[in-house]
């Protein structure tokens, strides 16, 4: 049979009809932007929350065509997004907002950008979804060691990075149709020692898987909603630049990792789709590792200690 004539594979991650709100989507080289090409690959609709003083570029990036090269799918079409919704995850509603934020000029102009307005709006326009995407983490200190780290710097960021999930999670679940799917992104700092992921950064990922886990089990009962965050490698994003030695850690990727060869965002973003699909209906309260391996290494090989031992390396 001549592979004109076979049938297609019955394995086909198929998310049509299905519609995806992804948080912390503000540029296009990030984990959220590959998240939402794939989704939208695979027929999702797409809808995203963006971090309320970065909507105004975002936008502005999106309508003049800035984007318009990474925004083409597999089949040569364009990431279509339908609504873009400014959100700002660190305040659960309008009560929570300090006056100081209310006046600052970077709020200006938006309006209903709290988790709870946002899921309200969601549903005003759009009645439900079915996927809900974690993308976004900030920790203002991030780059202080953790013994140099401010309460009130260590606390913002499990405000920003953990709880943000629980609160999003908290207020969509009403609106998330049942045999639903949500997805968060960790980091493997939040198990082993990461020299300079600080701020309380490390404890802010910790929390965030423990939350997964229990969040299943919560949620699972409550709606049949899936809860599993995606361990994801290093990568060269906007985000990641500012804690300042993500170059480092690529090339000890590169150096140590099983598999020897740079991370794509595509790579995850292909994972959460798959997560988000009918393929994964039994997978909920995991971890999922997209890092070429690297979290199964016990040390760094490419340590002068080891040189004796003709370990194999990618010579491309």
């Amino acid at each position: 049979m001549s592979s004109e004539s076979k049938p297609a594979s019955g394995l086909a991650i198929d998310l049509r009809g299905k519609r995806a709100f992804i948080a912390g989507v503000a540029d296009d080289n990030g984990y959220g932007w590959a998240i939402a090409k794939s989704l939208a690959a695979a027929g999702a609709e797409i809808l995203v929350g963006t971090w309320v003083p970065a909507l105004n570029i975002f936008e502005t990036s999106l309508r003049r065509g800035k984007f318009d090269e990474s925004r083409v799918l597999p089949d040569g079409s364009m990431l279509e997004i339908t609504k873009i919704y400014p959100l700002d995850a660190v305040f659960d509603n309008p009560e929570d907002v300090p006056e100081e934020i209310k006046a600052n000029k970077r709020y200006a102009g938006s309006s209903k950008w709290t988790v709870q307005e946002v899921a309200e709006s969601v549903k005003q326009d759009f009645g439900s979804i079915d996927i809900l995407v974690h993308s976004l983490a900030n920790g203002p200190e991030v780059t202080k060691p953790l013994l140099e780290t401010s309460r009130k710097g260590y606390l913002a960021a499990i405000s920003a990075s953990s709880y943000s999930y629980v609160s999003l999670l908290k207020h969509f679940i009403p609106i998330l149709n049942p045999g639903g799917s949500s997805i968060s992104l960790t980091y493997i700092a939040s198990e082993k020692i990461i020299p300079g992921y600080g701020g309380g950064m490390s404890s802010a990922k910790a929390a965030l898987e423990s939350d997964t886990r229990v969040l299943a089990f919560e949620a699972g009962r409550k709606r049949r909603i899936r809860v599993n965050t995606i361990s994801a490698g290093p990568l060269r994003s906007r985000a990641a630049k500012a804690i300042g030695f993500i170059d480092m850690m690529m090339d000890y990727s590169s150096a140590n990792a099983p598999l020897q060869k740079e991370l794509s965002a595509d790579e995850v973003g292909n994972a959460a789709t798959f997560l988000a699909s009918p393929l994964a209906s039994a997978i909920t309260g995991a971890v999922i590792y997209v890092d070429n391996g690297l979290n199964a290494m016990g040390v760094g090989v490419d340590s002068p200690i080891f040189a004796e031992l003709n370990i194999p390396k990618d010579s491309h």
